[in-house]
């Protein structure tokens, strides 16, 4: 159990985890077919999160992660970039291979986010085998987008740097919260010693506030704030019902 009157741990200083504690990451993502698809365009999103003051950027896809990481290295943005890369859309699809894996990092992500569920990967690595695997090939952080208290529990074994809940309510082992699952983020954060991000169906400031005081390190918000399809959705939704 995490001794809740001493300092939080967490990682060095020099760690770029540090900057995100208690700050926003934007996920600058879209879908395959949207007209945001684009490498440039989603550049140009995460330069305006950047602005609006975002503590990092979390971008999907190897050419839109060095868009990215080229953009910030050009105007001296510092902020760090989890980078990710989908390849498919069942089972284990974020980042789902220690290639996978290293070609995240090596586009330029400063953590590499990786599916952290207990599930078969495709290559028929452990969890800790990617791990090992990713920090042999190259010096990027790894968090573990996890599902369940079980899945952030073998990923601290395994050895990751963070964990998120971003898979809770997507791989059959809790209920889909209608917003971010605060339960999940609080069991996470009172068993684990490693940094906990809140993820997953945060839409609106009230809901990011609420699991940055459930102990979150950092909140990731995605969908309300760069993807107009859904938010357009939403509105109209009230508008027509």
């Amino acid at each position: 159990m995490t001794d809740r009157s001493s300092t939080p741990p967490g990682p060095p200083a020099q760690d770029p985890l540090i900057a995100l504690r208690g700050g926003l990451v934007v996920s600058c993502q879209a879908y395959p077919g949207e007209a945001m698809r684009d490498p440039r365009t989603m550049t140009q999103v995460a330069l305006a999160a950047v602005e609006g003051g975002a503590a990092g950027i979390r971008v999907q896809g190897i050419a839109d992660i060095e868009h990215v990481t080229r953009a910030f290295a050009e105007r001296r943005i510092t902020v760090p970039v989890t980078g990710l890369w989908k390849d498919g859309s069942d089972g284990v699809f974020i980042t789902p291979t220690l290639r996978h894996a290293v070609a995240v990092a090596e586009a330029g992500a400063t953590i590499v986010a990786i599916d952290g569920t207990r599930r078969p990967r495709p290559d028929r690595l452990s969890l800790a085998g990617t791990v090992a695997g990713l920090r042999e090939h190259t010096s990027a952080l790894v968090m573990a987008d996890c599902g369940s208290l079980d899945d952030a529990l073998a990923a601290l074994d395994a050895g990751v740097d963070v964990v998120g809940t971003t898979l809770s309510g997507y791989t059959g082992e809790r209920p889909r919260t209608d917003g971010p699952d605060l339960e999940l983020l609080a069991e996470l954060v009172d068993r684990l010693d490693l940094p906990v991000i809140a993820e997953g169906r945060v839409h609106s400031p009230t809901q990011a506030r609420a699991a940055l005081d459930a102990g979150a390190w950092a909140v990731v918000v995605g969908t309300a704030i760069t993807h107009p399809t859904s938010i357009t959705g939403w509105f109209v939704d009230a508008l027509t019902h």
